[in-house]
């Protein structure tokens, strides 16, 4: 058993190494009293609001309690990462001929950058206090949010995301389970009060009551997670976001105390800042694994990605995307086939849209396809 000053000088000892490395917080907690979120969770997925992402519903027990992951914990670390902007996310909404890309998608991946820095702390840990550990990173089935608002990093408000007194919207989570005894931090309370600006934001209303969110509905679910036809009711309000939403974070009221990110890492690319939709539509699979190198936009695939680039080209008014929507009809991914057509629609007088349409009628084999042209 951890002798009480043994847990003080780790303790003191891991906020040292947390700053030495980069972090911008540390707290820590325990893996008990996680059964309310456990059974937000479980609503969640009977209400099928997780949508495509299978995962959640296949490795559902291990997430409920840290100790379903791993019964040998004792103490769980949480570090947070400051990646708050240099501008203010929703004036890129007014570049009709740029693509919108989620803040945090515009430097480096952050799941690489923080395991690294995690794997330093680990592994000091384990040679100073003989601990066994285990570093995770989103992908891992680990309820961070509500094990952030635990240890005191922040509190999870009405759209069910992070939000920092210090660092508004903007922080990075990670954590460190160990079998090491420490002594814990207090919880965050709740500091939303009446305020529902982030719920009131929401272009396509994916939040069906506060602290809810139904994630088909979510743009950032939409542009990243959904592998299919996006349904009509949500192409017009998509706007110019190709990758990810971050309208219910950008209007919170905390992040005037928020700060731009010292980490030149999490600094925007300058091709990934305000990037030319048309540019963006031309870039075949190497093209855009070479563009995307290092990012999480990679990750979504450069045919779904093209399909968000065609629904914002059709938001965008430009007549001068015809030709290039015209050419993009011969795509092999039916995806983007389907959303050229969408956007020329949109983009067309009823007349020239009636010859296009009698045109690729002829050379469209896939009912599906032309299903999603209305």
């Amino acid at each position: 058993m951890t002798r009480p000053h043994q847990s003080t000088s780790a303790k003191k000892e891991i906020e040292l190494l947390a700053a030495e490395v980069g972090f911008d917080i540390v707290r820590f907690t325990d893996p008990a009293g996680l059964e309310k979120n456990a059974s937000y969770f479980t609503e969640f997925l009977e209400k099928a609001h997780h949508g495509e992402m299978a995962w959640m519903e296949e490795k559902a027990t291990r997430r409920m309690s840290p100790l379903n992951l791993w019964r040998e914990v004792n103490s769980i670390i949480m570090f947070g990462l400051n990646y708050g902007p240099d501008h203010d996310p929703l004036e890129t909404l007014n570049h009709k001929n740029s693509g919108n890309i989620s803040v945090y998608a515009l430097g480096k991946d952050y799941h690489d950058i923080i395991k690294k820095r995690l794997k330093q702390i680990a592994r000091k840990m384990h040679q100073d206090y003989n601990t066994e550990v285990k570093v995770f990173v989103d992908t891992a089935p680990v309820m961070e949010k509500p094990l952030a608002e635990k240890s005191g990093v922040g509190w999870q408000g009405k759209h069910t995301n992070l939000v920092s007194r210090e660092f508004g919207s903007w922080l990075f989570l990670g954590s460190i389970f160990t079998t090491l005894k420490i002594d814990i931090d207090e919880r965050e309370a709740d500091h939303c009060g009446s305020c529902n600006a982030c719920l009131n934001i929401c272009p396509t209303e994916a939040f069906p009551a506060p602290y809810q969110l139904d994630a088909r509905r979510c743009i950032s679910y939409l542009t990243i997670e959904y592998k299919g036809h996006i349904a009509i009711e949500f192409r017009k309000v998509m706007g110019n976001r190709i990758y990810g939403c971050d309208d219910c974070l950008s209007v919170c009221p905390w992040n005037k105390y928020a700060q731009m990110t010292p980490e030149t890492l999490f600094h925007p690319r300058i091709e990934l800042k305000n990037p030319d939709l048309g540019d963006l539509a031309t870039l075949d699979d190497a093209a855009f694994r070479q563009v995307f190198s290092g990012s999480p936009v990679k990750r979504v695939g450069r045919d779904y990605f093209i399909r968000n680039v065609m629904i914002a080209i059709g938001n965008s008014q430009n007549e001068d995307y015809i030709p290039l929507l015209i050419e993009k009809l011969e795509e092999s991914s039916p995806y983007i086939r389907a959303m050229a057509i969408w956007a020329l629609k949109r983009l067309t007088n009823n007349q020239y849209f009636g010859e296009l349409k009698k045109q690729f009628e002829l050379l469209e084999t896939d009912e599906k396809v032309k299903k999603e042209w209305y």
